[in-house]
């Protein structure tokens, strides 16, 4: 036995000339025998094969994260706790997502080597932090650990020539949209100063684009931060200088060149004599934009087939925008683009601003995807009331505000391929979106709504969110409750096609837009809690027309308490950045409460038995309740009113009292369980 593990021990190599010598010690005075010849040890064959069942499915992919490697075991369909080739994928973005993985069907030794080192992580995690760096890396894991990675597949293994190619020079384009944006973060290159051996570091960095944490309970840690030097957030649009002042943006909207300096598409500098100067994008990041643009065209050059002309012509022109900096061009190709003429959905360019310090600049992203047709009966079905619903907001909102003419599209439903750039979050995805936010496409209806509804469908984000809402509602709120995404996808689509009813971004008061009426960050938080609180009220507005039932109104009702308890989650403000979502689940919820129509019950105990105190949801209260926020969120958008606006959240974000001691229990609630992190595997 002792022979057999000191070969394992020296290696195959050594065990062929490995021998034993056996001798027999003569008694005394006796003739001394002739030694026995020598007899060779027992070798094994082969070594001991390797095994891949000694960690589970969390743990495997929990620790592949914490050292940075780009894979995920998908599913354990056959509970034998054990990875197999075919329940592996490789993940995108990361600097070791090109390496050989899989061959022929079976693990290389890359990937030996890979699940050895997991292995080695589970059995010697690291030791407790003593000094500032090891407090560092320990709030780095913490960072981690708040995000659940959640793998978003698509396969083109299958597909025509045609479609591998546009998908690889996407692909291609995604990477250098990844590093364009890190440069208007101020983030670009920054990677380099993470020491080697810290994988978790350089994992946080990549999930996060840029070293600061943005975990709800490390986000305002001094500690927590990817690089050892913990730099302070500094945005790659502004000048240095001038961001050491906390009020550097109603500076910079009080300036005498506002209107030039805070345009979308222009980044903000300092000219030899000291004065502030607006740089078009293409001319700040020029190469960059010239190298997006080679690929867009290549992938434009790859579209022969005649069903694919409109996405061909989209190709086309965003990859002649990235030249010029004039965007309008592509949206007016973009919004040709639908859900019967292209079964693909791209949008690659500068869009959100809610990324930056004064939410004024358009951020560059990828949103890449295929079309989903189940979109098509909720556009059968909203399509020909979209004037009624433009009159019914308008007619709330009231004076000085006058119904439009809309012919917005309404939301395709997208299958998620890969996000890139500011679309792809650290944690969570966006569900919705509705583009462009500037131009006459924007302006006169013409644009695009989408809703993504491949996100949060898998068992282990299903399985989350029940447990995360039987910690909060009380028995008696579960009957309208389910974990169908039917009734989230509707109110997505009603909170999109909000997005383009009503005052919107282009709606002005006596010629002021909404970013000068209200500054950036409260003129987004207002957009968003216009739209939200449109898709509540419309929810109900369906149910009288009887083009939805009285039930999937309730259940819609219920799932956006839900959605709503997870921003308020994420906390308010983001190193003193209004978080928009957050900020608006916290008016809405406040306010139901302060109405009836949800009531905080605090001797009774929560569905899951444990946590005393919960919410009960009167549906009977909902719709005068919503109609009454929705109301006043309409006048205060159609008015310019400013002061009604800043009073709303001081009321239900900033004001001390019980209201906000019950966002701290649904915070706390809530993070017990990781929020999804959402990673992309592209199969070609």
């Amino acid at each position: 036995m002792k022979t057999k593990s000191l070969v394992r021990g020296l290696g195959a190599a050594c065990a062929a000339s490995l021998v034993v010598v056996v001798a027999c010690k003569s008694d005394k005075g006796a003739k001394e025998a002739s030694p026995a010849p020598a007899k060779a040890a027992p070798v094994d064959a082969a070594p001991p094969p390797v095994t891949y069942d000694r960690v589970s499915r969390a743990e495997f992919n929990v620790l592949a994260a914490e050292l940075a490697l780009p894979l995920f075991w998908i599913t354990d369909a056959n509970t034998n706790n054990t990875l197999e080739p075919t329940e592996l994928a490789t993940l995108w973005g990361n600097a070791r997502s090109g390496e050989a993985w899989l061959k022929d069907g079976a693990f290389t030794p890359a990937l030996t080597a890979a699940y050895e080192s997991i292995v080695a992580r589970k059995a010697s995690p690291p030791a407790a932090a003593t000094d500032d760096e090891g407090k560092r890396r320990a709030a780095i894991l913490k960072e981690l650990s708040q995000g659940r990675p959640t793998v978003v597949m698509s396969d083109f293994s299958a597909g025509s020539a045609e479609d591998k190619a546009v998908v690889q020079h996407v692909l291609v384009a995604a990477d250098l949209v990844e590093k364009l944006h890190a440069r208007q973060m101020g983030t670009a290159g920054m990677e380099a100063q993470i020491p080697a051996e810290d994988t978790a570091s350089r994992q946080a960095f990549h999930r996060n684009q840029g070293p600061w944490c943005t975990a709800p309970a490390t986000q305002d840690d001094p500690l927590c931060n990817a690089l050892p030097g913990k730099p302070a957030r500094i945005s790659g649009v502004y000048p240095v200088d001038i961001q050491a002042d906390k009020k550097f943006c109603e500076t910079l909207q009080a300036h005498k060149d506002a209107k030039a300096l805070m345009a979308p598409f222009v980044v903000v500098t300092k000219d030899a004599q000291g004065n502030l100067a607006a740089v078009p994008y293409n001319v700040a990041y020029k190469e960059d934009m010239e190298a997006i643009s080679r690929e867009l065209k290549a992938a434009a050059d790859a579209v022969t087939s005649a069903e694919e002309a409109a996405f061909k012509a989209y190709l086309a022109a965003a990859a002649q925008s990235f030249l010029d900096n004039n965007w309008l061009p592509a949206d007016e190709a973009w919004a040709k683009m639908n859900a019967t003429n292209s079964k693909w959905y791209l949008r690659v360019g500068p869009d959100e601003v809610y990324w930056e310090p004064c939410s004024q600049k358009a951020g560059f992203h990828v949103s890449f995807a295929r079309i989903n047709p189940g979109s098509l009966a909720w556009q059968q079905k909203l399509d020909p009331i979209k004037g009624e619903m433009e009159k019914e907001l308008a007619k709330l909102a009231g004076k000085p505000y006058k119904a439009r003419n809309v012919s917005f599209h309404l939301p395709d439903f997208i299958d998620v391929v890969l996000n890139a750039g500011d679309a792809r979050s650290p944690m969570g995805a966006t569900i919705g979106q509705s583009l462009p936010n500037w131009g006459p496409v924007a302006n006169e209806g013409r644009g695009r709504t989408v809703a993504m509804v491949n996100f949060y469908t898998d068992a282990d984000s299903k399985n989350t969110l029940k447990t995360q809402v039987e910690s909060l509602y009380c028995a008696d709120s579960m009957a309208s409750f389910t974990l169908d995404e039917g009734p989230q996808i509707m109110s997505t689509v009603l909170h999109e096609a909000a997005h383009n009813l009503g005052p919107a971004h282009e709606y002005a008061v006596k010629g002021k837009k909404d970013g000068e009426l209200f500054g950036g960050p409260l003129a987004s938080t207002l957009e968003e809690l216009k739209a939200q609180s449109s898709a509540l009220y419309l929810t109900d507005w369906l149910a009288a027309k009887t083009l939805i039932t009285a039930d999937e109104a309730a259940r819609a009702h219920n799932r956006d308490v839900v959605w709503a308890w997870g921003h308020i989650s994420r906390g308010m403000y983001d190193a003193g950045k209004p978080k928009p979502y957050s900020q608006l689940a916290a008016i809405q919820v406040g306010f139901l409460l302060k109405e009836g129509a949800l009531e905080w019950k605090a001797e009774e105990t929560a569905v899951n038995g444990t946590d005393k105190g919960c919410f009960s949801l009167k549906q009977d209260k909902m719709a005068a309740a919503i109609k009454k926020l929705e109301t006043q969120v309409l006048q205060v958008k159609a008015k310019g009113d400013k002061k009604a606006a800043e009073a709303l959240r001081t009321e239900f974000v900033d004001q001390d009292g019980p209201w906000k001691t019950l966002m701290g229990t649904i915070t706390e609630r809530w993070l017990r369980s990781p929020k999804a992190s959402f990673v992309y595997s592209i199969k070609l």
